[in-house]
């Protein structure tokens, strides 16, 4: 039987919400007019959160997996996960195309959904005020759903197509050079495409993906991950 593409729709969290309001508000702060263009944004943005608490990951989205799975998570006996590495390079547009790779990619035989996170969350920038995790979690389906993935030895790779500076960003940035200074977070928007493949199916399915995200990168240190956008920005 063929196999469905499926998608999770993301759970809400009360007793996270200010937290994750707080540290996206931030981010659109660092990024200026680019996030004034997406979609709600203007109204998070004046929202206060001062009240901090620590919730679990959340995700929003999935790729194909089998009705008959069995929930286990455990990597395949013998196996070498392969996680995703942070290149070294002040280029925004480099490490976003590199970071997009990472958020797309995924073998469920190889590491365990934790693993990936972790792995992932070490692209984030040491600065807390502008790394938004929660942003990044939300791309990664749940413990239980990536265990009925692994069932079926589901894995997906990603290639770019090209990365740029959203127009708004760069009109920001040529009307205000200084701007960017007090964070250095830079807007980049990515398209690319991803491939899923499973036991049986090695060919699987392909979809086209686009991501705008918020790369920190100073002077001073190689570019971070600051977190996902919302909303695309093209």
């Amino acid at each position: 039987m063929k196999k469905r593409f499926l998608s999770s729709v993301s759970s809400s969290d009360e007793a996270g919400g200010a937290s994750r309001v707080r540290r996206r508000a931030l981010l659109g702060t660092a990024l200026l007019a680019v996030l004034v263009v997406l979609a709600g944004l203007g109204a998070y943005l004046t929202r206060d959160g001062r009240n901090e608490s620590k919730v679990p990951a959340q995700q929003s989205s999935s790729p194909s997996v089998s009705p008959s799975g069995t929930g286990s998570s455990a990597p395949t006996a013998g196996s070498r996960a392969v996680l995703p590495v942070p290149p070294s390079t002040h280029d925004p547009i480099v490490f976003g195309k590199a970071a997009a790779v990472a958020l797309w990619s995924y073998d469920t035989r190889s590491s365990s959904q934790p693993e990936l996170l972790a792995a992932l969350h070490n692209w984030l920038t040491g600065e807390a005020k502008y790394a938004d995790a929660a942003s990044v979690d939300r791309l990664v389906v749940s413990p239980v759903l990536w265990g009925r993935m692994a069932d079926n030895g589901q894995h997906a790779t990603a290639t770019v197509n090209e990365g740029h500076f959203p127009e708004a960003f760069t009109r920001t940035l040529q009307a205000d050079p200084g701007a960017i200074t007090t964070a250095y977070v830079y807007a980049v928007t990515v398209s690319g495409k991803q491939a899923i493949a499973w036991t049986g199916s090695p060919t699987g399915g392909a979809e086209n993906r686009v991501i705008t995200l918020a790369v920190q990168c100073r002077p001073s240190q190689p570019c971070a991950l600051a977190g996902v956008l919302p909303a695309v920005a093209p």
